[in-house]
């Protein structure tokens, strides 16, 4: 787990990154500048239980290929839920945030992911440990409004004009950050190497 010191604001973007790519670091670089955050974690999955693990790359080859593409070095690459054994968000969080009791964090995700929230296990649990902050993604813009995790929570979405302070907020608060969309998906990107292979 990456080291990060008492009272800074820290951003948690988890996911398989299979593979990694731009409109990833689009997204780290949007939540960096409109949440105001001292560092981002890239935390690179062992697996997701909602997908298959045929299709999933090494976690070595994952983490080479983040490390490869990203140069801010406020983003920072870990895999720490491999030594963990957890296999859901809710429990990585709840230990993060046993951790690392003096640092803010929030957790980041692709407006795509939001659609889905509520079939995450314990989705409710996550919403209630840290804020969350939904960064928009090209065919999911209205997520915020038609998503089950945005009519649950509609009461504790703040604006987007005071993203920069949803680190000071008790969970659950969210906020949905517009800006500008990569195309690039990692879906698309592992059809094309299919193709061309």
């Amino acid at each position: 787990m990456p080291h990060a010191e008492r009272g800074m604001a820290v951003g948690l973007f988890g996911g398989s990154f299979n593979p990694p790519h731009e409109g990833h670091v689009l997204v780290s670089e949007i939540a960096i500048r409109r949440l105001r955050l001292d560092q981002l974690w890239w935390m690179v999955t062992p697996g997701n239980p909602l997908k298959s693990r045929r299709e999933l790359a090494s976690l070595p080859d994952r983490l080479a290929q983040s490390e490869r593409l990203v140069h801010d070095p406020r983003i920072k690459i870990t895999a720490f839920e491999q030594t963990l054994g957890t296999s859901y968000t809710a429990e990585t969080l709840a230990f993060v945030k046993a951790r690392n009791p003096h640092v803010h964090f929030i957790w980041i995700m692709g407006a795509d992911s939001l659609k889905t929230f509520h079939l995450w296990q314990k989705w409710r649990e996550i919403a209630a440990t840290f804020p969350i902050a939904v960064i928009d993604r090209p065919g999911a813009t209205l997520s915020f409004l038609s998503s089950q995790m945005a009519r649950a929570l509609a009461n504790a979405r703040i604006d987007e004009d005071d993203a920069g302070v949803l680190w000071k907020r008790q969970a659950p608060a969210w906020t949905f950050i517009h800006g500008p969309r990569s195309t690039l998906s990692s879906t698309a990107l592992r059809a094309k190497g299919t193709e061309e292979g």
